[in-house]
């Protein structure tokens, strides 16, 4: 199994469609299969996710990928390699990653562990902007347990100990109809949602920062607003994205947004809390033993982004994010660095191995 090729498999899939998502997983279950690879396939509410297995130590560590991404346009479904390069939407975030990890566990397979088990997740929907649970989310509510995660997020082969949280809402501002020729007479709701979202950015918790993160960050994703080009709209709805620190409070920060405007209904889509792991976590210092002679400069970051780590860590169970090298996710221009894929394999791979043999030293003590 070749990560380079694989990831230019998945890149061409285009998984923020349904038919798309189906077909990746399908490629996902058939290479592990073609693998020898134990595959398990869940169902959540009507969404598939796969797990497979290797190695049967009772140190369990799980590797969790998505394969869904962010909708683009046609051409990024082209993958293309230049100048020691990989474009493609999902290739930094995180088709790339998935399928480095998948020749990780393949490898892991040959490699007779017997003090841990490797697991890894393939889930289709962390990207979702949906309210409810994702695959994720409900595994671990159904009572899925392990000993440490790596999320395959982009870290540039550093260790994402912390990650912003994310707070998505709509807020349904109100305004009152009017004439276009006699705009006074009413009140703008798309005027009065853009004065709402400045204000928001000058509430005080906008204004905080922690060890790793400047500042939290708060963006305008969608508005809709009006219903004729010659009328003052009368209603807008506005769609934010708020990223939060490590230890603020999500409930505090609704409040005060709520406070500023008490007529404007703001509706929570989605509330995921801050990641928060030491970096001095047993497991942690172990993986950064492993990636060093790999990435030598790699170090515990924070990201800006959230990920799949939070249901583990609010269970209790250490989730960091590890990812290759590269920049651009969600944007036009995405791209992984191809050298750094098999950095990336490898020091997965080195961790487990390592990790297994200091168990079994442990065991014969």
């Amino acid at each position: 199994m070749d990560e380079v090729q694989l990831a230019e498999e998945l890149i061409a899939l285009d998984t923020s469609t349904h038919e798309g998502l189906e077909h990746a997983l399908e490629v996902v279950r058939d290479r592990f299969v073609g693998a020898r690879v134990p595959v398990e396939v869940r169902e959540f509410e009507g969404r598939t996710c796969i797990l497979a297995r290797v190695g049967c130590g009772s140190t369990r560590v799980l590797f969790n990928a998505h394969v869904d991404v962010v909708p683009g346009h046609p051409e990024q479904f082209v993958p293309v390699r230049h100048d020691g390069r990989l474009y493609g939407r999902g290739a930094y975030d995180m088709k790339a990653a998935l399928a480095a990890m998948m020749c990780a566990v393949t490898e892991l397979n040959t490699c007779n562990l017997s003090q841990v088990t490797v697991e890894m997740l393939v889930v289709p929907d962390e990207e979702r902007a949906d309210p409810g649970a994702n695959c994720s989310e409900m595994l671990v509510n159904d009572g899925f347990r392990t000993d440490f995660v790596i999320c395959g997020e982009p870290t540039d082969l550093h260790v994402g100990v912390q990650a912003k949280g994310v707070v998505l809402l709509r807020c349904n501002v109100p305004g009152r109809a009017a004439h276009g020729s006699t705009p006074w007479l009413g009140e703008n709701a798309v005027l009065r949602a853009v004065e709402l979202f400045h204000r928001v950015c000058r509430l005080p918790f906008m204004h905080e920062s922690s060890d790793m993160f400047p500042a939290p960050s708060a963006s305008l994703g969608r508005i809709e607003g009006g219903t004729s080009l010659n009328s003052v709209p009368d209603l807008c709805r506005m769609y934010l994205d708020i990223r939060p620190l490590p230890g603020q409070d999500v409930d505090a920060i609704l409040d005060a947004i709520r406070e500023l405007d008490p007529e404007v209904d703001v509706e929570v889509l989605l509330a995921r809390p801050a990641a928060y792991v030491s970096d001095h976590d047993p497991m942690v210092t172990a993986l950064l033993d492993a990636v060093r002679p790999h990435a030598d400069a790699s170090r515990a970051v924070g990201r800006d982004g959230s990920s799949d780590a939070i249901p583990f860590i609010d269970v209790g169970i250490p989730a960091v994010e590890f990812g290759p090298v590269g920049a651009g996710h969600h944007g036009p221009d995405e791209f992984v660095e191809i050298a750094s894929l098999s950095r990336y394999r490898e020091a997965l791979v080195d961790f487990v191995t390592r990790l297994d043999r200091s168990r079994c030293e442990t065991s014969a003590a």
